[in-house]
């Protein structure tokens, strides 16, 4: 791998310095939206004289090197009007375009089937897109519009249980997953422990889910990364949409402080049905708030700055007994520079923060924890000529890691303060990515990361025999605990332990004709943050721990092939893919593992092996009446921790067992169909198999008490679940595009009504004393209704 980089890199420079020589200029500029002002992300810039092109990036800037002439210039992207231009190329121009909003386009597919050629080519893979419009149509449970519920129906992604805000990945866990909202890292992405989603659709601009494939510029996680960018603002005019729901309202504001110079968003959301509780004698509340902000400054035309920010907490209290407040902070302030037509930088400073608090009455005390980094990155994007880009940068993030703290909360508590040891890391890394044009049917993308781990110091560390903080009982064949035989004291600016990581990513791209093309990719990535939890689902009592001296970071290599191909001028797409992964240093729980409040998790913890593979397919309709898609995912996500001798059995005797989120077959079908312009149609289908669990397969009597054993771990599963929603768009006036602008969604979630299963749990009946298995169902059928408005 090392010499095919090497080679890469050797062909790249002499081949940049042989077109170098011919006499080329560069057009280069910004896409913007022509109402709002606001950046465009991802349009198309398409030459189809001699069949190439480029896109803006994240923040709307494009650059492009031809020889020298004159072309006709085709700009697109989906919702918008396509300009067509006439550029003559006698030196370089810098160059703003303007997208109007349009529905419908009557050369929409004459175009678009030149545009999209360019998707073909592309060297990337496995990534998915959604546009606010789209998740705003699937329906879902509450009606409230949500991200994560819309990414699940894609293939490859699965759901972490009934009602949740995590998701899964290619067989991947929860904590595996980098999510990313204006590049800050979002640790838990739910609001009312998995019903709701903490990203407002309305504020947002953009969704890129790469499950494979996955950029140099990206790293510190194992499956996947959600990169999600809000708006800049209105700095045209003043501009106001929200809803009003059953359960929860939004709105969110825009405008400029300067028009067209600077912006301001204002977004905010909340649920009230707590305010309904006491009318039915129930002293409990459950809700929710968030706060969307964002401030975008136009210095001038080689400088931008950015100050965005999103603040979230939820409340959840059961009269006088309990009370837990979690929820997420973050803010980043960007620079955009441009040092010239080819070279564009952002500067960025980000802080985020999680943090979760939990108070018990009914023993006096109360618990707090979190996770916060302070993140500097500086990203540089050089566009070379018109078969070379080039993306590199560097970022350094500064960790501070929260275990828990114990306080009471009366006097006469008879509880005294706990503090769990904090713990600090520095993680950094320096990335380079080039997409290369081989040839007019072979296209590249080849990256290198290099990753830097540091695990700094802390008060104290305990030291073990043969530094094993797990030991095997011989005589009871389990393991357990290891008894410390001393301690280590350390500074903060000591390094207690570092680790190095080189990650190549590389994707080629060869296209079979102008409609259809074959892909396949190679990733290693490294994770130096676990989530400490044996739960199937994340919940915000889920902790997070640094690698370090008794924890290795995980380590993975993907490989994936697919067959990409377009019918019918776009009309329809059909993609298939085949994944392969293996990670190295997966954590596994001991048998009766304790997470909570463990000052000395290492003690519970052994280090093991995880892979999945599988297929996935995807197709669909994106023009007409109806459009949607079918997606399918035929996948096997398994674990395996050996035991470190001859003599040890590790877990579930050293054999392979299935992840908490294996689920062999997915279907989901999503459609949406325009019956008139007042009345739209939206229904969704899934199909899943059942979750791993683990039953009881014989039981024993042990004073009088019927005690059952379980089997091997995760050997059984839940029944299969599925689930129908539906539900109806009525828009009153859909003539009416300024003022007051307003539409009607009316749904109901799961329509049959079936009582998919959560959890199965074993326990005593407590009239006859004889074991019983209980079902636990989250959701039935919901109805919901929400008023949407615009001005």
């Amino acid at each position: 791998m090392k010499n095919i980089f090497t080679c890469f890199f050797i062909f790249s420079f002499f081949n940049c310095f042989y077109l170098s020589s011919q006499e080329k200029f560069t057009l280069s500029g910004t896409i913007f939206e022509v109402k709002s002002n606001e950046t465009v992300i991802g349009v198309n810039l398409y030459f189809p004289e001699i069949e190439l092109g480029t896109s803006s990036n994240e923040y709307g800037f494009f650059s492009i090197t031809l020889p020298k002439g004159t072309y006709q210039l085709m700009i697109s992207s989906i919702g918008y009007n396509t300009i067509i231009d006439t550029i003559n190329l006698s030196n370089n121009i810098t160059k703003n375009y303007s997208l109007e909003e349009n529905i419908e386009t009557l050369n929409e597919i004459i175009i678009t089937e030149n545009i999209e050629k360019l998707d073909i080519k592309k060297p990337q893979m496995s990534v998915n897109s959604l546009t606010s419009n789209t998740i705003k149509n699937i329906p879902v449970v509450l009606g409230e519009a949500d991200i994560i519920k819309a990414i699940t129906l894609l293939p490859g992604v699965t759901n972490a249980g009934e009602g949740s805000s995590g998701f899964n990945v290619r067989g991947g866990a929860v904590d595996q997953n980098l999510i990313l909202l204006d590049e800050a890292t979002i640790y838990n992405s739910s609001h009312l422990f998995g019903f709701f989603s903490v990203f407002n659709p309305d504020a947002i601009k953009d969704l890129k889910l790469y499950k494979g494939g996955i950029p140099a510029r990206y790293g510190g996680r194992v499956s996947s990364v959600l990169d999600i960018y809000q708006k800049d603002g209105n700095s045209k005019k003043f501009h106001a949409n929200g809803g009003i729901g059953i359960v929860s309202s939004r709105l969110l504001i825009e405008g400029p402080l300067k028009k067209d110079k600077s912006s301001f968003l204002f977004g905010g959301r909340s649920s009230y049905a707590h305010l309904f509780l006491p009318l039915f004698d129930i002293n409990n509340e459950a809700y929710f708030y968030d706060l969307n902000t964002k401030l975008s400054f136009k210095i001038d035309d080689k400088n931008n700055i950015y100050l965005s920010g999103y603040f979230g907490r939820d409340v959840f209290t059961i009269a006088d007994s309990f009370e837990n407040i979690y929820g997420n902070s973050i803010l980043n302030l960007r620079w955009n520079h441009l040092f010239s037509n080819k070279l564009f930088t952002n500067l960025s400073l980000i802080y985020s923060d999680y943090y979760y608090d939990l108070k018990l009455n009914f023993v006096e005390f109360k618990w707090n924890s979190g996770i916060q980094n302070f993140n500097l990155k500086y990203d540089f994007k050089y566009y070379m000529n018109n078969k070379m880009k080039l993306e590199f940068g560097l970022n350094s993030i500064h960790y501070k890691f929260n275990p828990g703290k114990i306080e009471p909360t009366t006097s006469t508590s008879g509880i005294s303060p706990f503090k769990l040891i904090d713990k600090y890391a520095f993680e950094n890394a320096v990335y380079l990515d080039s997409e290369y044009q081989l040839s007019d049917k072979l296209a590249v993308s080849f990256g290198l990361r290099l990753s830097s781990f540091l695990r700094l110091g802390q008060n104290e560390l305990n030291v073990y025999e043969n530094d094993q903080p797990v030991v095997f009982n011989e005589d009871l064949q389990i393991y357990e605990k290891a008894n410390p035989i001393g301690t280590e004291n350390f500074k903060k600016s000591d390094v207690i332990k570092s680790f190095f990581n080189l990650e190549p990513r590389l994707t080629f791209a060869y296209q079979l004709n102008n409609n259809s093309s074959i892909k396949a990719s190679y990733n290693r990535m490294s994770q130096y943050l676990h989530l400490l939890s044996n739960t199937s689902s994340p919940t915000p009592l889920d902790v997070w721990t640094p690698s370090g001296k008794y924890i290795k970071p995980q380590l993975l290599d993907q490989y994936a092939i697919g067959y990409f191909k377009n019918f019918n001028n776009t009309d329809y797409s059909f993609e298939i893919e085949s994944f392969y992964k293996t990670v190295k240093n997966r954590i596994d729980y001991i048998d009766g593992a304790d997470l909570i409040a463990n000052d000395a998790i290492e003690q519970v913890i052994l280090n093991g092996s995880a892979k999945a593979y599988g297929l996935e397919v995807l197709f669909k309709k994106n023009e007409g009446r109806l459009n949607g898609w079918l997606a399918y995912t035929l996948s096997k996500s398994k674990q395996q921790t050996k035991g470190r001798t001859p003599d040890e059995l590790g877990i579930n005797y050293g054999s392979w067992y299935n992840t908490p989120h294996d689920k062999t077959h997915d279907i989901s079908i999503t459609v949406s169909y325009k019956y008139s312009e007042k009345w739209k149609l939206n229904a969704n289908f899934l199909f899943q198999t059942g979750r791993p669990t683990t039953y009881p397969n014989s039981q024993y009597i042990y004073n009088g008490v019927s005690v059952p054993n379980f089997g091997p771990r995760n050997s059984n599963r839940l029944p299969s679940y599925n689930r129908l929603d539906i539900s109806t768009t009525y828009t009153p006036k859909p003539d009416k595009k300024e003022g007051w602008q307003s539409y009607w969604v009316f749904g109901i979630y799961n329509v049959y009504n079936r009582r998919n299963a959560a959890s199965i749990s074993f326990g005593n009946n407590e009239t006859t004393g004889i074991n019983e298995a209980t079902r636990l169902s989250i959701f039935g059928i919901v109805p919901s209704i929400s008023y949407n408005f615009k001005f």
